[in-house]
C-alpha cells in the first residue's frame, strides 16, 4: 500500500468537517489500509482521513497497551459519548510538525463506531487510548490540538503555525507530509 502525503497546518482540508461513510467496502477497506501504512511510517497513534485529504468521517489507531502489545483500531463514522474525567497531558500531531503542547482531555470516553468490517462497535476508551481517539475525532471534526490551548499558548506558537502553513518544516523534518503518491479522495 501507498504511504499518502500527510496534510500540514494550513491546508484548508484540515479545518474540513469530515462527511458520515454511508457504505463500508473495498475502497473504504483500501483508504485504511493506506492510513495505517501511513501512520505507520510517520510513527504515528492514530491519523484521520482529513490528514491525507479525505473527507471521509474515519480515523485508525495503533495504541501501545505495553511493552509487547498494541491495540489498532479503525473506527468509521466514530461517535463519542459521556466524557469523563480530566487529565492535561502533552499531544502533537502528525499535521502539525514540531509542537508539542499540553492538551486538557476527558480520560474516559464511550466510543460508538464501525469497524472496517462494517460491524458495530461500542466500547469505553480510557487514559491514553481515550486521548488519542478524541485527538483524531477533532480532526474529523476540523479541530486541532492547537486550538484547546489558551489564547496566549496560541500566541506564542503562532510564528511557527504561521511558518508551517508557508510549507516551511522545522529541522529534521525534510521531505515529511511528501511520502508516496496520491493525492485527495
Amino acid at each position: 500500500m501507498p504511504v499518502l502525503p500527510l496534510r500540514i497546518y494550513g491546508d484548508p482540508v484540515l479545518r474540513a468537517r469530515a462527511r458520515p461513510v454511508d457504505a463500508v467496502d473495498e475502497g473504504l477497506r483500501g483508504l485504511i489500509a493506506d492510513m495505517r501504512d501511513t501512520m505507520r511510517h510517520y510513527r504515528g497513534v492514530g491519523l484521520a482521513a482529513n490528514q491525507v485529504g479525505d473527507l471521509r468521517r474515519v480515523l485508525v489507531v495503533d495504541a501501545p497497551l505495553d511493552a509487547e502489545r498494541r491495540l489498532r483500531l479503525a473506527l468509521v463514522n466514530p461517535v463519542l459519548h459521556a466524557p469523563s474525567g480530566s487529565e492535561s497531558a502533552e499531544e502533537g500531531c502528525l499535521s502539525i510538525p514540531g509542537v508539542w503542547e499540553e492538551v486538557k482531555r476527558p480520560t474516559r470516553v464511550r466510543v460508538v463506531a464501525l469497524d472496517e468490517a462494517g460491524s458495530p462497535l461500542d466500547f469505553v476508551a480510557e487514559d491514553y487510548l481515550a486521548r488519542i481517539i478524541q485527538h483524531e475525532v477533532d480532526h474529523l471534526d476540523g479541530v486541532l490540538f492547537v486550538d484547546r490551548l489558551s489564547a496566549l499558548k496560541r500566541q506564542l506558537l503562532r510564528k511557527s503555525l504561521q511558518a508551517l502553513a508557508r510549507g516551511e518544516m522545522p529541522e529534521g523534518y525534510e521531505g515529511y507530509g511528501q511520502a508516496g503518491a496520491g493525492g485527495a479522495r
